[in-house]
């Protein structure tokens, strides 16, 4: 049976730490090895400062800063890990740069059920005691599988949030549960009147978006459509990729797959493969819609996706039909792919604890692997600024290429992007006695980047 395929699988990788091989990558792309040490990870995502949050099953909300694994873990959330349970979404607030709220999906234990909650960064830690619990899910049978819990927030700055239906695949049609769903919310937990079923039904079972969902343990957004492909493990026989789309019904458990006979009452997929016992699950998903183009302009659009079994990356382009190519081999039970604004693809391992990236190094349309230079002008490294003033940041940076953008963080937040030279940006000095830490950081058109540091003291 699928189910007890995929849940013997995570097992074996349960068991211990494996040893990190590279992927198998095309002529002209590169693998790399970001870090490593990260125990059961399960999902992970890009803060707007380029800091990498990486979800562990058992409750820790890690942080690779700088190419490094933190020791000290953003947050950890008590949770039941049993099976498919545990700490297993991250997302950011969009207005993280100034509000600096980051939203969990994460396992309660006592009594056993799914929770949405946010928190309050101060630097790479939660502010202690700042959770705000957003959505109860309800409680959950004795089945630990089909437990999703990948959450995103749209275009329209809501937070969506996918459920598995907890092994009763009746759940996936019933309007009297959000087990088996797409959901709906605002950022502050609030229910939006317009999801397509708010009318007709009561309570939190209003957020639902769309149903019919096995499992769909990853989903994306493309950035600049908005346009939504949703992951659904299947039992035993087909894995989905379903164009999300508000008040749909994708069939299970009547249907795996495309129905058939054909059901309008059902919006099939628009690609599934086969579980072959060797592919078993699709569990990541990430469109290359970078802000900096890195792979061949051709890549553009194509939607990664991953299987947990067979450890593979392939790509779907949707520029003439459907067409579905291979990309990646050899990787340890990926279970998320995400795209980063330089253009590089990220791939979480759960069987070597890792995070790889991969790169383009090949010619016609990127190659340029020199990164720029840049330093930071004002202030000087070491000056002392007055509390509550107005400091100007500026910084130079060139490029055998060109110079796209520089970014400014202080204390590892993103404050400003300047896309001109001369860069600069005005930051306000908090009201605090306490030394600053300020970045900039330039890229290039092939996605290079370089960072300056200096320190500063309000006083």
């Amino acid at each position: 049976m699928k189910v007890a395929l995929y849940t013997s699988v995570l097992s074996l990788v349960l068991t211990g730490a494996s040893i990190v091989k590279g992927a198998t990558v095309p002529t002209g792309f590169m693998d790399t090895l970001v870090a490593n040490g990260l125990t059961n990870p399960t999902a992970m995502a890009f803060a707007p400062d380029g800091r990498l949050f990486v979800c562990e099953q058992g409750g820790g909300l890690r942080v690779i800063k700088n190419g490094a694994l933190l020791s000290t873990p953003f947050l950890t959330v008590t949770v039941d890990s049993a099976g498919e349970r545990g700490l297993l979404g991250i997302a950011f607030d969009p207005n993280f740069v100034s509000n600096q709220l980051v939203y969990v999906y994460y396992t309660v234990p006592t009594p056993a059920h799914n929770r949405v909650s946010r928190f309050t960064a101060n630097g790479d830690v939660a502010v202690a005691g700042s959770e705000v619990v957003l959505m109860e899910l309800p409680n959950l049978s004795t089945a630990t599988n089909h437990n999703a819990g990948a959450i995103h927030f749209g275009a329209d700055g809501d937070l969506y949030i996918a459920t598995g239906d907890n092994a009763n695949g009746n759940n996936a049609q019933s309007f009297s549960t959000v087990l088996g769903k797409m959901l709906r919310i605002t950022s502050t937990g609030a229910i939006p009147t317009d999801n397509p079923f708010f009318n007709q039904t009561t309570g939190d079972n209003r957020s639902i978006w769309a149903l019919g969902l096995r499992n769909p343990f990853t989903f994306a957004f493309q950035p600049g459509t908005g346009r939504m492909f949703i992951n659904n493990v299947g039992q035993s026989t087909w894995e989905e990729i379903n164009d999300g789309i508000a008040g749909a019904n994708y069939g299970w458990p009547l249907c795996e797959g495309p129905c058939t006979p054909p059901n309008p009452d059902f919006t099939d997929p628009i690609f599934f493969y086969a579980n072959t016992g060797v592919d078993c699950a699709i569990t990541g998903g990430s469109f290359y819609n970078p802000d900096t183009v890195q792979f061949p302009s051709d890549f553009v659009g194509d939607y990664f996706f991953a299987d947990f079994c067979g450890g593979w990356i392939k790509k779907l382009d949707l520029t003439n039909g459907v067409t579905v190519s291979d990309f990646a081999t050899g990787i340890s039970n990926p279970v998320d792919l995400k795209v980063s604004s330089d253009g590089l693809l990220y791939y979480l391992a759960r069987g070597t604890g890792s995070v790889g990236r991969i790169s383009f190094t090949g010619g016609g349309g990127g190659g340029d692997t020199i990164p720029p230079t840049v330093a930071i002008t004002n202030p000087a490294d070491g000056a002392i600024v007055a509390r509550r003033s107005t400091v100007t940041i500026t910084a130079t940076a060139s490029d055998n290429v060109g110079v796209t953008r520089v970014e400014f963080l202080v204390n590892g937040a993103l404050q400003c992007t300047d896309t001109t030279a001369p860069y600069s940006c005005n930051w306000i000095v908090p009201n605090s006695r306490t030394t600053h830490q300020l970045q900039a950081r330039a890229f290039d058109q092939a996605g290079n980047s370089a960072t300056a540091n200096i320190q500063v003291t309000a006083r």
